[in-house]
């Protein structure tokens, strides 16, 4: 690099900057060399999450008093499960056939991703989204007035409602 005569500190390709074995009183004394402050060490990371290590120590004594005697403790056993999950467990457990049933399941799972899939793509093209949105508003204005305007119509698709709601429930 070229060096100019106005100002007084400029920066040159010598070895001095490059070579650390050199002094540093060296390169501050030295007109053609400009020397950088030192970085201050990182600074000590205090534990910010004693809570953590101390739940996971009472864990680890829970396990470790329920191997000795063999009693559940107290604060494990007050813990209820949820409605939901105890009703699914009921419903597991009236299964007969639970591979079949654990194939379905993987099986949905595999085409809600696929048809996710299927969706994603079909949007990607430019014209069909649209298209599609007016179809969708079409229908929606056509069921509106076909189903909902009108006060008998309105009864009937009630009606019609609660007699598919009994037929899945299978209530009377």
């Amino acid at each position: 690099m070229a060096s100019t005569s106005s100002t007084p500190l400029s920066i040159s390709s010598s070895s001095n900057l490059i070579d650390a074995r050199v002094s540093r009183q060296s390169a501050a004394t030295s007109p053609q060399c400009v020397s950088l402050p030192t970085l201050p060490p990182p600074p000590v990371q205090p534990q910010n999450r004693p809570w953590k290590a101390a739940a996971y120590c009472r864990k680890i004594a829970r396990n470790v008093m329920t191997m000795a005697t063999g009693e559940v403790p107290v604060e494990v056993a007050s813990t209820e499960l949820p409605e939901i999950v105890m009703t699914v467990q009921e419903a597991w457990d009236k299964v007969e056939d639970k591979y079949a049933v654990s194939s379905l399941v993987v099986a949905g799972g595999v085409a809600l991703w696929g048809s996710a899939g299927f969706i994603s793509a079909i949007e990607r093209l430019p014209l069909i989204p649209g298209v599609l949105e007016l179809v969708g508003i079409g229908y929606t204005g056509w069921f509106a007035y076909k189903n909902l305007v009108f006060k008998p119509d309105r009864e009937a698709l009630i009606a019609k409602i609660k007699d598919t709601y009994k037929e899945v429930t299978g209530s009377s």
